[in-house]
């Protein structure tokens, strides 16, 4: 069973545009239980389509595959504007891919930064410039953000630690 372990945090500063190129992308829910979420993605005519399970600690089941750019568009037009907007930097720090997401729309003004890992446990370094870790922290999971949207937030919960 294909794994993704991933630790997620909050990011303090803009110095990690400088090492890479922004990627957009544009991603929905199609479907969302208590156990599975099937994730609609599109980066630039790129389309893929992902069932993730419920995060365990910092694991989940993660199933995807590519689908044709526009096939992922007429998905996320089934969507509406339940949608998450993004521009994605992406980029190697001590031989692990970070990415770093900063939010569009709604979610304007968030900023999150994740690595994955080949293990639970794996030891890993941060970049200066990522701060608190929000792993498991659900208001930050992308289904969440459409539903509860960083707007939304009080400026207590933008600034209280999770």
């Amino acid at each position: 069973m294909p794994l993704e372990i991933e630790h997620k945090f909050l990011v303090l500063s803009t110095q990690y545009r400088s090492l890479s190129e922004p990627e957009e992308i544009r991603q929905g829910y199609l479907m969302e239980s208590d156990r599975w979420v099937l994730r609609v993605r599109l980066h630039g005519d790129k389309g893929k389509i992902t069932l993730k399970s419920q995060t365990t600690g910092v694991s989940r089941s993660e199933y995807e595959c590519t689908i044709p750019g526009k096939e992922a568009e007429e998905l996320l037009e089934s969507c509406g504007t339940d949608q998450i907007h993004k521009f994605r930097y992406s980029f190697l720090f001590d031989n692990l891919e970070w990415m770093v997401d900063e939010f569009r729309g709604l979610n304007q003004g968030l900023v999150l930064a994740e690595v994955e890992l080949a293990f639970e446990g794996q030891v890993f370094s941060r970049p200066e410039w990522v701060g608190t870790e929000v792993t498991g922290t659900a208001r930050y999971y992308n289904v969440n953000l459409i539903k509860a949207p960083y707007s939304s937030w009080s400026e207590q919960e933008k600034l209280s630690n999770p």
